[in-house]
C-alpha cells in the first residue's frame, strides 16, 4: 500500500491529502443534512443577520489569512534566495566567514574582505578542471547601485544575453543591471564606498559609459553596474592585472605579479564531480572555497525552525479563533432562538432545526476560510513586493498545497465543533425559545 502511495505523482498525493482533510466536513454535511432542504431558510437567516454574519466571516478570514500568509511568505523567501544563488556554483575567498563572503559576493551586501593575491588566483585560473574563473571586485558605487569589477565571461554567465547594447570592451565602459536607472549611452562617475559612507569625490575624473543592459534576473545583480575589473583596479591607483605590453583588451588571462587582488572569485567547473574536487583543492589555509547552496541550506534550516515557530503561532491563532467562533455561534443561536423556536412550534422537527443551525455555522466558516485564503495570498503578495523592492531578490509568494491543507483541516475541525451550538439549539425548550 505504501509503495502504491509513493508511486503516485506528488500533485496527486497532495490532492488526496487535501481531500482526506476535508472528508470529515463532507461526511458530516451529508449525515446532518440528509432528507432536508435548508437553503431557503439558511439564506434568509444570513440576510436577516447580515452584519453579524459579516463579523464572523471577517474574524475567520483574518485567522486563516495569518496562517496562509506566514507559510506562503516563508516559502517564497526561501525560493527567492535560492534562485538568486543559482549562478554561483563555487566561491573562493580569503579565509574568514563563509556567510559574510556569500552575502558580499552573491547578494552584494557591502563588506570589508581580505583579498586573494595574484599567485593564488593564477592557481585557480589555470586549474585544468576550471571552466570559468572570474574575479568579483566590489567597493565602489553609483547612488544606490554597487559597482562591481569582473570579466566579460562573468557577465555572459550571469545574464546569458543583453537586452540592449553590447558587452564592455574597454576600461571606460560598463554594463547596467535591469533596475539601474541608466540607459545605453549614459555616463556616470563612481563613488568610493557604498551607502552613507560613500565618498562621492574620491574618483573624480573617472567616468564610465553604459554600453549594454542586462535582462531582469530577479537577483541583487539587477541593481548592480558591472565594469571591467581592470577599471576598478585602475581608479584605485593599482596595477590592472596585465603587464606593460597590455593591448587594452579587458579580461583574462591575468599576470600574477600585476594582479592587485580580488575579494572573491567565482569558479565553475566542467562537471559536478570537478566542482567538488575544486572545492576540496582550494579550501585550505590560504583560501576558503564553499558552495553558496550549502550555506543557504544551513540558513534555510534555521528558517525552517522559524517556520515551525510561525506555524505553531498560526495554529494557536487558529485555536483561539475557533474557540471564539464557537462561543460566538452559541451566542448567535441564542439571538436566533425565537425564530428557531417558532419553526419548531409550526411543526418543524428538532433535527431540521439542528441541520439549519449547523448549516448556518458551516456556511459562515466556509465563506470565512475561502476569504482568508484569498486574504493571505494578497497579503503575501504585497509583502513579497516590499521585500523584492528592498533586497532586489525576486520573492514570489504563491498559493500551494500546504495552505490548502491548512484551510481544509480548519473547515473540518470547525464543522465538528459547530455540532455543539446546533445540538444546544435542538435541545432548548420551545416555550423558553419563544419567550426569548
Amino acid at each position: 500500500m505504501m509503495a502504491f502511495w509513493y508511486d503516485l505523482p506528488v500533485a496527486v498525493q497532495d490532492g488526496l491529502v487535501g481531500l482526506m482533510l476535508l472528508t470529515p466536513a463532507i461526511v458530516l454535511g451529508a449525515v446532518v443534512l440528509r432528507g432536508f432542504e435548508t437553503r431557503p431558510l439558511l439564506f434568509a437567516l444570513v440576510r436577516q443577520q447580515v452584519w453579524l454574519s459579516i463579523v464572523f466571516v471577517a474574524l475567520i478570514a483574518v485567522s486563516v489569512g495569518i496562517g496562509v500568509g506566514l507559510i506562503a511568505q516563508e516559502r517564497g523567501l526561501r525560493q527567492g534566495t535560492a534562485r538568486a544563488a543559482d549562478k554561483f556554483d563555487l566561491i573562493v575567498a580569503a579565509p574568514g566567514s563563509e556567510i559574510t563572503a556569500m552575502l558580499a559576493a552573491v547578494y552584494l551586501q557591502a563588506s570589508d574582505m581580505p583579498l586573494i593575491d595574484g599567485e593564488t588566483y593564477h592557481d585557480i585560473e589555470s586549474h585544468p578542471r576550471a571552466e570559468l574563473v572570474a574575479p568579483i571586485a566590489f567597493g565602489d558605487s553609483w547612488k544606490d547601485a554597487p559597482v562591481v569589477g569582473t570579466t566579460p565571461q562573468f557577465v555572459v554567465h550571469l545574464a546569458e544575453s543583453l537586452t540592449e547594447g553590447r558587452m564592455f570592451a574597454s576600461e571606460e565602459e560598463a554594463i547596467a543591471g535591469a533596475r539601474v536607472p541608466l540607459s545605453v549611452g549614459d555616463e556616470f562617475s563612481p563613488a568610493h564606498g557604498v551607502g552613507g559612507a560613500a565618498e562621492e569625490d574620491a574618483h573624480r575624473g573617472a567616468n564610465y559609459t553604459i554600453t549594454g543592459k542586462m535582462p531582469l534576473t530577479g537577483t541583487p545583480w539587477d541593481r548592480a553596474i558591472l565594469v571591467p575589473v581592470e577599471a576598478v583596479w585602475g581608479v584605485h591607483g593599482l596595477a590592472v592585472g596585465h603587464g606593460p605590453e597590455w593591448d587594452g583588451v579587458v579580461g583574462p588571462p591575468f599576470e600574477p605579479r600585476y594582479f592587485p587582488g580580488t575579494p572573491a572569485v567565482l569558479v565553475r567547473a566542467d562537471s559536478l564531480g570537478s566542482t567538488y574536487g575544486l572545492q576540496a583543492t582550494f579550501n585550505n589555509d590560504e583560501t576558503m572555497a564553499f558552495f553558496p547552496g550549502t550555506i543557504l541550506a544551513r540558513l534555510h534550516a534555521l528558517m525552517g525552525d522559524v517556520r515551525q515557530l510561525m506555524s505553531v503561532l498560526a495554529v494557536i491563532t487558529q485555536v483561539l479563533v475557533t474557540a471564539s467562533v464557537l462561543a460566538g455561534l452559541m451566542m448567535l443561536t441564542k439571538l436566533l432562538s425565537r425564530r428557531l423556536a417558532l419553526l419548531r412550534a409550526l411543526g418543524a422537527p428538532g433535527r431540521f432545526v439542528f441541520a439549519l443551525t449547523w448549516s448556518y455555522a458551516v456556511f459562515l466558516i466556509v465563506i470565512g476560510a475561502a476569504s482568508g485564503l484569498t486574504l493571505g495570498v494578497l497579503a503575501s503578495w504585497a509583502i513579497s513586493q516590499a521585500i523584492t523592492a528592498r533586497t532586489d531578490i525576486l520573492v514570489q509568494a504563491t498559493l500551494d498545497w500546504p495552505e490548502i491543507h491548512i484551510v481544509a483541516g480548519f473547515i473540518s475541525l470547525t464543522s465538528i465543533l459547530a455540532l455543539l451550538p446546533a445540538l444546544l439549539t435542538m435541545k432548548r425548550s420551545v416555550i423558553a425559545g419563544l419567550r426569548g
